[in-house]
């Protein structure tokens, strides 16, 4: 069965949108075709995009899913007339929330995802800052002001992380690679030097030898780098080295980078400087 969904927003989309990914993830045997429409905040994008729904009601045979939080009453009555099932989620949760706290809601747009403080935003952007500068191991004089330093063989999914636990919490978080030139004489892993002086500070990912040579594949196929061979023996050090060291670590393999980083966070008591938005 295939659907289509619509997820709207007089203001950026990501609040609707990321609602409406986790409520329609329930439904693994549905094909839901998804589509965000941010800034729907005239009446004239309104009746465009009712056109649009009412369009796609006709061609898919059902009628969309619409998943908005659109603030503007008018707004909302042309996309409510449209030819679709309505999730309105400032009506559901908006309405009793007032009532319990018995004051009205400001019906602000875009409030969610405004710059709102500028400690917090400028933390978020000195935050993310520290990330691309302390990437791959590229600078070390740095890790006296991180929060975290990732280690993990090259390709685990550790700069994606970094930029995630930067961009959502504030963490100023580093990374760096574990490579074949930190082997010691035995061939076993050894911790670099730069890493020495904040041990406490590590945290590993780690993988799946055959997911990380698809990746690795990707980028240089049919070297060595990419053999399943290199892949199995780099992993197997690497966690060596974290057992031996005591350093914490998560298999990153079927985890999202969101979960990562939240599972990080609760595992090693990281402070969050904001919180997600």
């Amino acid at each position: 069965m295939q659907r289509t969904a619509f997820f709207i927003s007089d203001g950026t989309g990501i609040t609707a949108e990321s609602l409406g990914r986790s409520l329609l993830a329930q439904f693994s045997d549905v094909d839901i075709h998804m589509q965000t429409k941010p800034y729907i905040d005239t009446l004239e994008k309104a009746q465009a995009l009712a056109a649009i729904i009412d369009a796609t009601a006709v061609k898919d045979g059902q009628r969309p899913i619409i998943i908005d939080t659109i603030v503007d009453q008018q707004i909302r009555d042309v996309i409510r007339k449209a030819s679709g099932f309505k999730v309105d989620i400032f009506s559901t949760f908006l309405k009793p929330l007032e009532q319990e706290l018995a004051t009205h809601s400001s019906y602000s747009v875009g409030r969610t995802h405004s710059i709102g403080s500028d400690d917090v935003y400028m933390d978020r952007i000195h935050s993310v800052h520290f990330a691309l500068d302390n990437d791959d191991g590229a600078r070390t004089h740095q890790y006296d002001k991180a929060d975290v330093i990732l280690v993990g063989v090259s390709r685990c999914g550790k700069t994606p992380t970094s930029l995630y636990l930067a961009l959502q919490f504030g963490i100023r978080a580093a990374n760096y690679p574990l490579t074949e030139d930190d082997l010691d004489e035995d061939g076993m892993l050894k911790l670099p030097k730069a890493l020495a002086p904040h041990r406490h500070k590590l945290f590993g990912l780690t993988i799946d030898a055959r997911r990380l040579a698809a990746i690795r594949n990707e980028r240089r196929p049919n070297s060595r780098y990419s053999s399943m061979d290199q892949c199995m023996r780099e992993i197997e050090q690497a966690e060596a080295l974290y057992r031996r060291l005591h350093v914490p670590y998560i298999d990153a393999t079927r985890f999202s980078v969101e979960e990562i980083s939240t599972r990080m966070i609760a595992e090693t008591g990281l402070a969050r400087r904001f919180s997600p938005r």
